[in-house]
């Protein structure tokens, strides 16, 4: 899909109006591409009441959409896979969560299953953004 900015947020906003809980969701493309903004309007989706920002430096922001929690994790600064066994997946997976991870290749066997993966790309036209559901194995 080549989305402009509006339609990238809509499409996020159905995303999370259609997701259930527990559910994890991949976020993968170069810096800048939208996957921030993408996380931002699937939490309006699912109702979260705090905007959603990124959490870059503190690695996991939480969430609340009512009763479903929703953990948003960014991976990019992770050196090493074996950096995010801290971040608590586990316990997010437990709690039967909404998981939208950035970078999620980055946790490499850390990150839970991934139930979705969106690949976010750079458009020919500047104003868009190529956003692509890849296959989950």
């Amino acid at each position: 899909m080549r989305l402009s900015a509006n339609e990238l947020s809509r499409f996020g906003e159905e995303l999370g109006a259609q997701l259930t809980a527990p559910a994890v969701i991949g976020l993968s493309g170069e810096l800048g591409t939208g996957k921030t903004t993408l996380v931002q309007a699937i939490c309006r989706g699912l109702g979260a009441r705090a905007r959603a920002t990124s959490p870059t430096y503190a690695l996991v922001h939480h969430y609340d959409a009512g009763a479903t929690p929703v953990y948003h994790v960014d991976c990019y600064r992770l050196r090493q896979p074996d950096e995010a066994r801290d971040l608590g997946f586990d316990d997010m997976v437990r709690e039967g969560a909404i998981i939208l991870i950035e970078w999620p290749e980055r946790a490499g066997a850390w990150a839970p299953a991934l139930d979705r993966h969106f690949q976010l790309s750079y458009d020919t036209d500047p104003a868009r953004r190529v956003v692509d559901e890849t296959a989950v194995v």
